[in-house]
């Protein structure tokens, strides 16, 4: 296998934590945002979406979602399980994934590509190219504040996202609570169940990653 990586992003951050979560030693190409090597012809030789992270598989296949390179380690790896093991965890697992990945994740991406103007006429990622919306901007940053409101409830007498151990919805949740910083938007006091959370998972080895 080997796994395009970015040190510097979020998205391929949720991928890393994962592998190192798994124990798993993957061959990890870098690929530089910075630099724009994501659009480079050789890198869009592997994935014409021009996004990391990206998995190819031993027999291949090309994974460039981290709910799919996800779901193909757990398959492959189910120790330690990050996806649940009942009914009830896994559906509870990857319905926290989704809203951190759509109240969390869309809403940061919102803010940082629609406001920073050194992201001009990149608003989305990928090879195709798309003006700043400011309005999109003020938007994100409201829904930013309410993720970490609705993340500050669900901790409250809870020791993990999801389920009653670590797992994926920790990590994705994590990884953006984290990645707000780029907003100026850090857990406070007036967060106590977040805050109490997010300084767990921050000690672990895969957060240091």
């Amino acid at each position: 296998m080997i796994f395009y990586d970015c040190s510097t992003a979020p998205s391929p951050r949720r991928a890393r934590m994962f592998i190192a979560e798994k124990g798993l030693e993957i061959e990890t190409r870098e690929i530089s945002m910075v630099k724009g090597e994501q659009l480079s012809p050789e890198f869009l030789a592997v994935n014409p979406g021009a996004t990391i992270p990206v998995l190819v598989t031993d027999s291949g296949q090309m994974l460039n979602e981290n709910i799919g390179i996800a779901a193909y380690l757990e398959a492959m790896c189910p120790e330690p399980p990050l996806m649940g093991t009942t009914p009830d965890e896994k559906g509870a697992i990857l319905n926290w994934n989704a809203i951190s990945e759509f109240q969390g994740g869309h809403s940061i991406a919102e803010a940082l590509r629609n406001g920073n103007p050194h992201m001009k006429g990149r608003a989305l990622p990928g090879p195709n190219d798309f003006e700043q919306i400011p309005e999109l901007a003020k938007r994100g940053m409201q829904r930013v504040h309410l993720y970490f409101d609705k993340l500050n409830t669900q901790l409250e007498g809870r020791e993990f996202v999801a389920s009653d151990t670590f797992s994926l919805a920790d990590i994705t949740s994590f990884v953006f609570v984290d990645f707000a910083r780029v907003l100026k938007v850090r857990v406070e006091d007036t967060h106590p169940h977040l805050k109490r959370w997010y300084e767990t998972i921050k000690a672990r080895p895969s957060a240091q990653l």
